[in-house]
């Protein structure tokens, strides 16, 4: 087993939201709320990531003096290392970046009722965008858009089938987001490969679309480079676990592949990578992280396939503020699949363990997927695979 390199600073970069609105909220909505004015927000974890940093540089400043931008949280708090945190980061980031003002809202539970009362409640307060992250959003977004069709509503890794929209008519006041997981998938197989690791393991969580595109690039990102290097001896174990929340059954199966030889595993979907953590700390295994920066869950996570949540929002919100805050074209009633392209995937290199793979050879790859040298099958079929000639993938 390579030996790990000691542990660096954690940063974190985030990647989706929703932005959404609604009629007004009932009497007695038990939403939290919490304000958080440009001016007094603490540092974010986005504001401490040099990637992101370097990302919305590039998007010129625009001027939201007067605007409000609210931030409805999913299951968890906001400060959970994920999808809550990073992407209202991204809102925080556009409110320093522009003098609108923000606040994020948590609903009172886990039901759609409990989100669409959290969405109202900041449409009755004044909030011009309402944004989510999480597909869980998809059906109170939309009853929150036809009910408030002059508020925006931003919707990050939600499509329109998660929205549940019987016509297929997504409203013109909302902006749906997905990413490219094939993309991030592929960057994170071609690295362990190149950084010397031939024994690999995908762990999924349920089948849906954005885990099979993970899983999909993240084989042909090994056989890409197993072609490259000339090798042949590459071995993939792949399997779906039919659950996003820890089991014995995902441990057990972790414990027996690393047992057998598997040196990183790339754990996707949820809680799940908690199960894979146990047994890579039980038998000297290694992790690869998913959606977000995952480096400061242990020493063993040696990077992370990220989808970035904070730079897709800055994006969207900058497009809507330059249209006098209201969805221009590219963004009314569509669902967008950013990737390398718009700088919404990527590997955490400044936080990465890698040995061997340097931030030559990944700025690179990153390059050859923008300009379209390369291209990553974006397929989502679980029944059919990726075709493979210089890996051999054990699929489970």
């Amino acid at each position: 087993m390579k030996k790990i390199l000691a542990l660096l600073l954690a940063v974190m970069m985030v990647a989706g939201l929703f932005a959404g609105c609604g009629e007004k909220a009932p009497a007695e909505t038990k939403a939290t709320e919490t304000q958080a004015p440009a001016a007094e927000t603490e540092a974010s974890a986005a504001e401490t990531e040099a990637a992101t940093e370097a990302a919305t540089e590039a998007v010129p400043a625009v001027d939201a003096t007067g605007r409000k931008v609210a931030f409805i949280t999913d299951v968890g708090n906001i400060d959970d290392h994920g999808f809550n945190e990073y992407s209202y980061a991204g809102v925080t980031k556009f409110a320093e970046m522009s003098g609108a003002e923000c606040k994020y809202y948590k609903p009172a539970g886990d039901t759609d009722q409990d989100r669409t009362d959290a969405i109202m409640q900041a449409v009755n307060d004044g909030y011009d965008v309402v944004v989510m992250a999480g597909f869980l959003f998809g059906p109170a977004c939309y009853n929150a858009a036809v009910a408030s069709p002059d508020t925006l509503f931003l919707a990050l890794d939600v499509t329109p089938f998660d929205m549940k929209i019987e016509d297929g008519e997504v409203p013109a006041n909302v902006a749906l987001i997905t990413y490219r997981e094939e993309q991030a998938g592929f960057l994170a197989g071609y690295a362990a490969v190149v950084d010397g690791y031939k024994e690999l393991g995908f762990l999924g969580g349920i089948d849906v679309p954005a885990v099979v595109r993970f899983g999909y690039g993240f084989v042909q990102g090994a056989e890409k480079a197993s072609a490259d290097l000339g090798y042949d001896d590459v071995n993939i174990k792949y399997w779906y676990s039919g659950s996003f929340t820890p089991t014995d059954e995902i441990a057990t199966k972790m414990d027996a592949w690393y047992v057998e030889g598997t040196e990183a595993v790339f754990a996707c979907g949820g809680g799940i990578y908690l199960s894979a953590l146990s047994a890579a700390e039980a038998n000297d295994g290694l992790l690869i992280g998913v959606d977000v920066d995952q480096s400061y869950i242990s020493e063993r996570v040696i990077t992370s396939a990220m989808k970035s949540l904070s730079n897709s929002v800055v994006l969207a919100l900058t497009e809507a503020t330059n249209n006098d805050f209201k969805w221009p074209e590219a963004y009314a009633g569509k669902c967008q699949a950013l990737g390398a392209a718009e700088n919404c995937v990527g590997l955490p290199m400044e936080t990465s363990r890698f040995e061997t793979f340097t931030a030559e050879q990944y700025n690179e790859l990153f390059t050859a997927l923008v300009d379209g040298t390369i291209t990553v099958d974006n397929s989502f079929d679980s029944s059919v695979h990726p075709a493979v000639e210089h890996v051999t993938v054990d699929w489970q």
